[in-house]
């Protein structure tokens, strides 16, 4: 626990912190009704100086480190990689098509244990929940007591939605005026999403962006164009994913689209190819001691700090702790310690938890999964964070930090947390949300800025 999080429940054991009244300043902004449907934490979490800063360094280390994959380990061939890390047919010649093209755009799921960091997954595209994190910032900012004890611990915060438009305009050489984005979803999904997408639009627009709203089968790609309810748009900003080109109508859907993007009449943010530096699969290679030699010291330290141990799951021997063994009688032996993931699926996805399950079950789970896309990955054991309660008792939550990387560096950092000590999966359908606020050199964000 850092010491601005020690001044934080002291003032809250000391009535200084009033929990109505940053529950009220939250629920101005409309979050919880929009977005946040289960409800947000009482309390954001709290990154001191130093921890923001060798945050901010290993994630630009990681994802150059993911994202040299193709260089370092397949001679630049995009898709033998993509192959490699468990892409099939369409997926492969995407990633050929796209000819290395990654965005910068990521957020790094962590856990935080005793030592620091630990990266559970990084995801690497615009898909990714929680970009909206800062209006919670600045809620808490409207609080006058928060507002007070930020100005005394000199907290600021970083505004993600304000990073990703620069980096959208950055990768996408939509530098001025005012650029059409097509913000465009997969059809099964846009019923569902559509209100938070529009307000999405809406706050797009306070960047100067004109953004539209609307799914793959809305698109037109004609008279060397694409058009969104008739409109001719700049920049698609792809929220449907990879997944999707396995899809029965996929290639009718997104084939088209992806040519027009090939031949220059659109930009696409995020290239959909940047998803293969996020999969499971690819912390594996980045993982496993047999590609040590590619790595310098500094790169290395780095992933041995912050990367859990990770190996796809597939028969023979690795190294473990040092020693060699046979991978398969090494997860069941430790299975208490281990995770077991699809390597390109989300949202919790394919994940079982060994010590969650009996042995039997998970010797069932292993023979299902063996040779398939799947991961093993070393258990984290997270610090609990101490939220409180209505009453101001401290209860232990388990929280995942999702910190945001882009052009310009980390971007803030949306959290989702559960109460409980059990390390399993935090899945946004069962959480709360907060934000975070980091000790800062400059002035604190000014409470206007949402």
């Amino acid at each position: 626990m850092n010491a601005v999080t020690e001044a934080y429940l002291a003032a809250v054991a000391a009535g200084r912190m009033p929990a109505e009244e940053l529950a009220k300043a939250v629920r101005a902004t409309g979050l919880n009704d929009a977005i946040y449907r289960n409800g947000h934490l009482a309390r954001p979490l709290f990154l001191a100086r130093a921890e923001r800063e060798r945050l901010d360094a290993d994630l630009r280390t990681l994802h150059g480190l993911l994202t040299g994959l193709p260089e370092r380990l397949f001679g630049g061939d995009a898709g033998a990689f993509a192959a490699a890390v468990g892409a099939q047919g369409p997926q492969v010649d995407a990633a050929r098509a796209a000819g290395g093209q990654v965005t910068r755009l990521s957020r790094a799921d962590l856990y935080s244990d005793a030592e620091g960091f630990k990266l559970l997954e990084l995801n690497v595209s615009g898909a990714v929940g929680g970009l909206e994190n800062s209006i919670l910032n600045a809620a808490y900012l409207d609080s006058p007591h928060f507002a007070e004890f930020a100005a005394q611990h000199g907290l600021g915060y970083a505004d993600t939605m304000a990073a990703l438009c620069e980096t959208l305009r950055d990768e996408t050489g939509a530098a001025g005026g005012s650029p059409v984005v097509a913000i465009v979803d997969w059809p099964d999904s846009y019923p569902e999403l559509e209100p938070m997408l529009r307000k999405t639009a809406a706050r797009l627009a306070g960047f100067g962006i004109d953004a539209l709203v609307g799914h793959a089968g809305q698109v037109e790609c004609r008279d060397g164009g694409v058009f969104l309810g008739g409109r001719r748009v700049e920049v698609v900003y792809r929220l449907f994913l990879m997944e999707d080109l396995l899809r029965p109508e996929g290639p009718a859907l997104l084939d088209p689209l992806l040519a027009a993007a090939a031949r220059g009449e659109v930009a696409m943010f995020t290239p959909i190819a940047s998803e293969l530096y996020g999969s499971k699969a690819a912390l594996a290679l980045l993982s496993d001691e047999r590609h040590r030699d590619r790595f310098d010291a500094a790169e290395l330290d780095v992933a041995d700090r912050v990367l859990p141990w990770t190996r796809m799951l597939r028969p023979g021997p690795v190294t473990v702790d040092g020693e060699r063994e046979e991978l398969l009688a090494y997860a069941r032996r430790d299975r208490e310690r281990l995770v077991l993931k699809a390597t390109m699926l989300h949202g919790g996805t394919g994940f079982v938890a060994g010590w969650r399950t009996g042995p039997d079950e998970w010797d069932r789970e292993l023979r299902r999964a063996e040779g398939g896309p799947f991961v093993l990955q070393r258990r984290v054991m997270p610090e609990p964070e101490l939220i409180p309660e209505p009453d101001g008792t401290l209860r232990p939550w388990v929280a995942v930090w999702g910190a945001f990387l882009t052009g310009r560096g980390y971007a803030g950092t949306y959290v989702r947390a559960v109460p409980g000590s059990d390390a399993g999966a935090v899945v946004a359908s069962g959480s709360l949300t907060g934000c975070v606020f980091h000790e800062h050199a400059a002035a604190i964000a000014p409470a206007g800025s949402r």
